[in-house]
């Protein structure tokens, strides 16, 4: 009995509001009975049932509910261009006008700049010049994901003239828990939170209860080389300032997130060897075109590989049951070269690494890569024996010469390779170049050709020309 009532409340939390939402639309109900009715849901789930309407349903949805609550709407919905575009164009502008710059701004982007330019034109002149200053940003600086929706005061006003300000600032401005001080330049002072404001006495100046070193970040910066020390502030917004100190927008928590996500996302697909993150409907050869870079340079490199193995064919031909185990030194290599990788990649998010702190990062993770090897080597040295002793009949010198060999290649391989994971992404970034190209198939690539060497290398120096094996 517990276990149903149980299960009635999970399905009453997660249930789906979908046809709920459709049947109220599709319902003869007045317009305003409809409204009504439509205000109890999240925009979240009106924006799920747009696909399920026909274009003249949708267009009504928007008569009904008013340009204010469809852009609520549309900033949750996906390829939400298309469902624009079946609008006119005074329509779509006022729908855009009502929407999160920084999301209006990415709308537009998606519809083309013969759209933008159009729709722009039926805007207010103030509101469209705003959105066409963010569209010029280029995609990787903070002012390309900034938004306009931030409250500000003058310095020189009162507790009760910035109360007032907050309030009739905040029917247009949502996000009032961080409060922007500007002097009579409209140049940034700093930060007064919600909570201040409101306890402070009124002959409080708003100065003594401003936090004038307050983070701001500038427009122009680069997003990789800001993200890290905008995340370690966990503020509600920051703002976003030109070079000559005036706000022109904030980067709100969500702005944040959703800039981490699709730096994370870009960062995994280029760890997978893409030049950039797919979509789940693009078409096949806009993902070959993505593709086929990498792979072209990492037949290439694995052409490379190859072409090393072939110079070491008197070892195989002499000894060729040490063939049996070039894929556990390439794998072994392969995985501590990535795990370096990945961890490296996170390293550098933070800029202000010093020369010094490099150094001795890339000597850690070498360490780490030597007490690794040293285990998993003196581990293969055992096992590898045993196993050519007993189950290949091999004497037991020869056998035990064969695995000293292997386990000292996993050793040498395993710590080479983790100053490759290492030392590749931070040349990398010295040059300029995102440290995410130093993809998991490149790096595995590197540490075949590594591990290929000290693997035979050692084979034909120590079983070869010092015992004479074979």
């Amino acid at each position: 009995m517990a276990e149903n009532t149980e299960q009635e409340v999970n399905q009453e939390t997660h249930h789906n509001y979908s046809e709920d939402i459709l049947k109220i639309i599709r319902s003869n109900l007045p317009e305003d009975e409809i409204r009504d009715k439509l205000d109890e849901y999240h925009e979240n789930d009106i924006a799920d049932v747009l696909p399920q309407l026909t274009k003249e349903e949708r267009i009504h949805l928007l008569e009904i509910l008013g340009a204010d609550r469809i852009a609520e709407v549309m900033e949750y919905v996906d390829n939400a261009d298309d469902y624009l575009k079946e609008l006119d164009d005074a329509r779509a502008a006022d729908i855009l006008a009502g929407m999160e710059s920084d999301e209006a701004v990415d709308l537009l982007k998606e519809c083309g700049p013969d759209y933008a330019d159009r729709v722009l034109s039926k805007m207010p002149p103030e509101t469209g010049a705003q959105l066409r200053r963010m569209a010029a940003y280029d995609e990787d600086v903070i002012g390309s994901r900034m938004t306009t929706n931030f409250v500000s005061v003058y310095m020189h006003m009162s507790v009760p003239e910035a109360m007032k300000s907050v309030i009739a600032q905040a029917a247009d401005h949502d996000n009032i828990a961080e409060i922007f001080v500007v002097d009579e330049r409209k140049n940034y002072r700093g930060e007064i939170d919600l909570k201040d404001l409101i306890i402070a006495r009124k002959d409080t100046s708003l100065e003594d209860i401003t936090v004038t070193a307050f983070p701001s970040v500038y427009a122009d910066e680069k997003i990789a080389d800001c993200l890290s020390s905008i995340q370690d502030y966990g503020e509600e917004a920051i703002p976003v300032l030109s070079r000559k100190n005036t706000i022109l927008g904030a980067v709100t928590a969500a702005d944040l997130a959703e800039v981490v996500d699709d730096e994370m996302s870009d960062d995994y697909a280029k760890l997978g060897g893409l030049s950039e993150e797919e979509d789940l409907n693009e078409p096949v050869m806009v993902s070959v075109k993505k593709r086929l870079p990498w792979l072209i340079l990492l037949c290439v490199l694995g052409i490379l590989v190859s072409t090393v193995v072939s110079l070491f064919e008197t070892v195989v031909v002499t000894l060729p049951v040490i063939m049996a185990f070039q894929s556990m030194i390439l794998d072994m290599s392969g995985n501590v070269g990535t795990q370096s990788l990945a961890v490296t990649i996170r390293v550098l998010m933070d800029e202000n690494l010093s020369h010094k702190e490099k150094n001795k990062f890339i000597r850690k993770e070498m360490t780490t890569g030597f007490i690794n090897g040293l285990i998993t080597g003196l581990f293969a040295f055992v096992f590898v024996g045993v196993y050519l002793m007993l189950l290949k009949k091999m004497p037991a010198g020869q056998s035990f010469l064969i695995s000293l060999c292997i386990g000292s290649s996993l050793l040498v391989a395993m710590v080479i390779s983790s100053g490759v994971g290492t030392s590749v992404p931070m040349f990398f970034k010295k040059i300029g170049v995102d440290p995410a190209v130093a993809s998991g198939p490149l790096i595995t690539t590197i540490t075949d050709l590594v591990g290929v060497v000290c693997f035979y290398g050692l084979a034909w120096i120590l079983l070869i020309e010092t015992f004479h094996l074979g």
